[in-house]
């Protein structure tokens, strides 16, 4: 066999091992994006039909309408307050568990990864049985007498951002505490030695090095809340929905296929953006690190 004969097949062995991988891409995350992209130029007739007429109204619509704009908006915005109280309460517990000495921290970890064995559809229902007006929350409340009637608190925002952070803090402690865990602890013992005391060697060490871990689990829960239409539905009233619920609404109820493959663009787009952005100043392997913990 020739040398040139090895040199083609040396360079065609790569491909032929992400061949599999590519194809799959393709199928399962391009070809589908192109579908919606080809969906959103086509003219919506009545419910359920559509007429292969290539046009840019569902675009203008999108761009001149307010509606579409103000609940793009409440999406980042609930968005964005949803992972910030994310990483306020994942840190401590994610250093708590990074940072133990017991031989048992394998259990932490799996009380830890426990409600992901329940499904979170259930798990988000749950919250309707503590907040509701005869639920757990309420109920104390009148019977210790600090309230005369029940409070509101089912089917408001912040009955939103409660359902999506117990759904997103997993996310966010797993991504800090693998960032903790790979920090190495000579680190901190030199920062001791040298003068440091316990709270500073934490601001001066610990902290900066875990900021990576941090970043990723913000971008994730970000993300994750930003694209959530299941939390709205359930835990939030019609002024509570986010941009999702509007595009199911688009789809399912008024079966306006075209908009809403425009509005699901207009969503993969921002959120895209925000992930490249992330991915341009930290490096979107954090988040994968973090993932596989």
């Amino acid at each position: 066999m020739s040398d040139s004969t090895l040199t083609a097949a040396d360079r065609r062995r790569p491909w032929l091992l992400l061949g599999p991988t590519l194809i799959t891409l393709f199928v399962l995350m391009i070809l589908p994006i192109a579908i919606m992209t080809v969906f959103s130029f086509y003219e919506f007739v009545t419910a359920g039909v559509e007429k292969e007429v290539y046009t840019s109204a569902n675009w203008r619509e999108f761009f001149t309408d307010s509606f579409y704009h103000m609940f793009l908006w409440k999406t980042v915005r609930v968005a964005a307050i949803t992972a910030i109280l994310c990483a306020a309460m994942g840190y401590p517990p994610a250093y708590f568990i990074a940072m133990s000495h017991t031989k048992h921290k394998w259990l932490l970890l799996l009380l830890l990864i426990v409600p992901f064995w329940i499904s979170f559809t259930i798990r988000t229902f749950s919250w309707i049985h503590i907040l509701g007006e005869q639920g757990v929350v309420n109920v104390l409340l009148l019977k210790t007498g600090l309230i005369s009637e029940p409070l509101r608190m089912l089917y408001t925002e912040g009955a939103v951002i409660m359902g999506m952070i117990h759904f997103l803090l997993p996310y966010m402690i797993l991504n800090v505490y693998v960032s903790i865990e790979g920090i190495d602890r000579n680190l901190i013992s030199a920062a001791r030695t040298l003068g440091c005391t316990a709270w500073q060697a934490f601001y001066e060490v610990v902290l900066p090095l875990s900021l990576p871990g941090l970043m990723a689990g913000l971008l994730l829960c970000f993300v994750l809340a930003a694209g959530s239409y299941v939390t709205p539905e359930i835990l939030g009233s019609t002024r509570d929905a986010l941009f999702g619920n509007i595009i199911f609404d688009t789809i399912m109820g008024q079966l306006n296929w075209p908009m809403g493959a425009t509005l699901s663009l207009v969503l993969l787009v921002m959120l895209g953006a925000v992930a490249a952005i992330y991915s341009r100043y930290m490096g979107l392997s954090r988040i994968f690190k973090g993932l596989g913990a």
